[in-house]
């Protein structure tokens, strides 16, 4: 099942918790009456025109009596033919309000009967008007690159990520593009084109024989690296402006992919197609055998993250996909503590520390709701995104506190084989964890599933010097406000000698605990290293500041900057809050306030480092803006002076160096 994220704008995208402010794309209908099995589609894009032509055999089982096929269909394409399997002609309603058409179907059909259903369709497809997902873009058909993401409903979609099948899509194109799919490829001069006086053209045809979720189709002119290394059939297809950042991107999907293959088995396919996106759609999107990430974010450092997050979902979503809506965190939430993972093997502890931190935020920035609740939010919510990716990541981490290294890695491996190719729900999950760890885990699933908030903890204890040089006793109690928690803490003691460390077994809201050591303590951490999903005044902040960054994504900067200015509250030198009150005064035009705020984020803690850098290049536009060119000039290269291309901030840097900023025009109306 493909993963799709919302754009963001250039200056958001500089933090590495991009992935908290951004939504996937995917449908509400949880109880459908029909099961796609099968897709034969034939398809002609006219890049020049942005048209495409197509036709999809659809078969399809009745999961019930139905007198009614629905399918999801974009708005921007017109049916101009529906026929039965006896190729008699069917009626078709288009329902705009939810980019569905629905066929009556004459005889009716009974439960777990199959039929066939063959549609003919064209549309021009060009923006996000009228896109089954407000305001994004999924696919458009241009000179440079065509995309059609899965998620754009190109073709008749049932159950989108729920509704497994097999397909066979043949895509034709212009002889100078080439296209990339799922599935196995054969490429052919198109029928059309064999004919005298027409245009010449290439058809692309994708086979795909195991049930999944293929379907997103990206064409255009790109320049192919590959590499065979360990097995790996990986192709890397780049714009050739970043042709020459291919070779690390290739060694590091060849990185991320056989480490997934090591803790999670190996796929149906070894193939792995690294793609890249333009950047007026999603900042990534994933499909069998495809990963797919946005221009903006292939930069000279490898944005490893954001790709090991993209690679994983090949087995947490296109393997294993979840079963409903509730189940959601099994694609989003794994893939997420997969990157993570991937990120601990290759930044060590500090990068997992880095990367549970972020995961913490997000899990807490919405905590309203149950994780087994989801189904009661709208899917395209702030809301429902933090909760399925960063809760869901957060339980996951804390399940392998609970059971250890070893059994978890063997609870992974054991879920990603036995549920390959099928749909698993939280249960099933639940079901290996116990049976791996030997032990009931209810507590465990009950309390972090069914329950809200987090507890903060805070110790109090007395030290005792015992006789004859054998040390000293602690003697204390751990206190937080949620009476039904339970879990295992680390609880760590810095004494004069070595430190010491010990698990506690936290239950209530107040556990007592003992413990000798032989130096004299002086400090005393609960949950030093993360493991447990707790709330501080920190995690408080950067929630506010999260809140506020979906927010500006709304549009409602009013609301967004009462959030941020929460995130201050709690934090007045910290840099990320004050940048963000930035951006939403110079998303305001409010220039001398912005300014202000540049500069209180460059006074301020320096967290995240690249809010330094960007500063500098805001106030470079506020400056260019104001007509003070000299001054605009000197941030720019203060900019530079910091050595920190985050999100390109050095390309950006030079570009106004050499050509004053122009700000964009004011929409009417806005």
């Amino acid at each position: 099942m493909p993963v799709y994220r919302r754009r963001c704008r250039p200056a958001l995208l500089a933090s590495l918790s991009l992935l908290l402010a951004c939504l996937p794309a995917w449908s509400a209908d949880q109880k459908s009456r029909l099961r796609v099995d099968d897709y034969q589609i034939e398809a002609d894009l006219n890049p020049h025109s942005h048209k495409i032509s197509a036709k999809a055999k659809v078969k399809f089982t009745a999961l019930d009596d139905l007198s009614v096929a629905t399918f999801e269909l974009n708005n921007a394409l017109r049916l101009t033919k529906v026929t039965d399997a006896n190729n008699k002609p069917l009626s078709a309603e288009r329902v705009t309000q939810d980019s569905s058409v629905r066929i009556p179907l004459t005889a009716g059909m009974s439960k777990d009967s199959s039929t066939t259903m063959t549609f003919e369709y064209e549309g021009v497809l060009d923006s996000a008007d009228e896109s089954p997902v407000q305001g994004l873009k999924l696919a458009s058909i241009n000179d440079d690159t065509s995309y059609l993401l899965y998620a754009a409903r190109w073709f008749p979609v049932n159950g989108y990520g729920l509704n497994r099948f097999t397909s066979t899509i043949s895509i034709t194109i212009p002889p100078h593009m080439v296209a990339i799919g799922s599935g196995k490829m054969t490429v052919g001069e198109s029928a059309a084109s064999k004919k005298a006086g027409a245009l010449p053209g290439k058809t692309y045809t994708f086979v795909s024989d195991h049930p999944s979720f293929p379907g997103t189709i990206i064409a255009g002119v790109f320049q192919e690296s590959k590499s065979d290394d360990a097995g790996v059939d990986l192709h890397v297809f780049f714009k050739p402006l970043h042709q020459k950042l291919a070779p690390e991107y290739t060694n590091a999907a060849l990185k991320e992919f056989t480490y997934y293959i090591t803790a999670f088995g190996p796929l149906p396919s070894p193939t792995l197609r690294v793609v890249e996106l333009p950047d007026d759609t999603v900042p990534t999107a994933s499909a069998p055998e495809l990963a797919a990430i946005a221009s903006r974010t292939i930069t000279d450092k490898t944005n490893y993250r954001l790709l090991a997050n993209t690679i994983a979902h090949q087995w947490w979503g296109n393997s294993v996909n979840p079963a409903s809506k509730e189940d959601w965190w099994i694609s989003d939430g794994f893939s997420r503590y997969s990157e993570a993972m991937y990120v601990e093997q290759a930044a060590g502890t500090m990068g997992m520390e880095e990367a549970v931190k972020d995961m913490s935020v997000g899990a807490l920035a919405y905590d309203t709701v149950p994780l087994s609740s989801v189904a009661k939010l709208d899917v395209f919510s702030p809301e429902f995104q933090t909760l399925v990716t960063d809760k869901g990541a957060m339980i996951v981490h804390m399940l392998r506190w609970v059971v250890g290294d070893t059994q978890f890695y063997k609870i992974m491996r054991t879920f990603a084989t036995q549920y390959a190719g099928k749909s698993a729900t939280i249960a099933d999950f639940q079901t290996i964890a116990e049976k791996e760890h030997g032990e009931k885990l209810t507590w465990f699933f009950t309390q972090w599933l069914d329950s809200t908030g987090a507890p903060e903890f805070k110790t109090k204890y007395t030290v005792y010097r015992l006789g004859n040089n054998k040390g000293f006793r602690v003697v204390g109690e751990i206190s937080q406000d949620l009476d039904l928690f339970r879990m295992p803490v680390d609880l760590k003691i810095d004494t004069d000698g070595k430190t010491e460390e010990k698990r506690i077994e936290v239950v209530g809201t107040n556990s007592p605990f003992s413990l000798e050591t032989f130096g004299k303590p002086r400090r005393i951490a609960v949950d030093p290293d993360d493991k447990v999903l707790k709330n501080s005044s920190e995690v408080r902040m950067r929630a506010s500041i999260t809140r506020g960054q979906a927010l500006v994504q709304q549009g409602d900067l009013a609301a967004a900057l009462t959030e941020f200015n929460k995130a201050l509250d709690a934090n007045k030198n910290s840099s990320l809050a004050h940048y963000r009150v930035a951006e939403v005064f110079f998303l305001q035009r409010n220039y001398q306030a912005a300014a202000n705020a540049y500069r209180e984020c460059l006074n301020g803690d320096g967290d995240p480092r690249w809010t330094e850098v960007w500063s500098h290049i805001q106030l470079g536009k506020i400056f260019d803006i104001t007509g003070q060119r000299e001054r605009a000039v000197n941030e720019y290269r203060q900019a530079l002076q910091t050595n920190d291309n985050t999100q390109g901030a050095g390309d950006e840097a030079r570009k106004y160096i050499q050509k004053p900023y122009e700000r964009e025009k004011a929409t009417p109306g806005a």
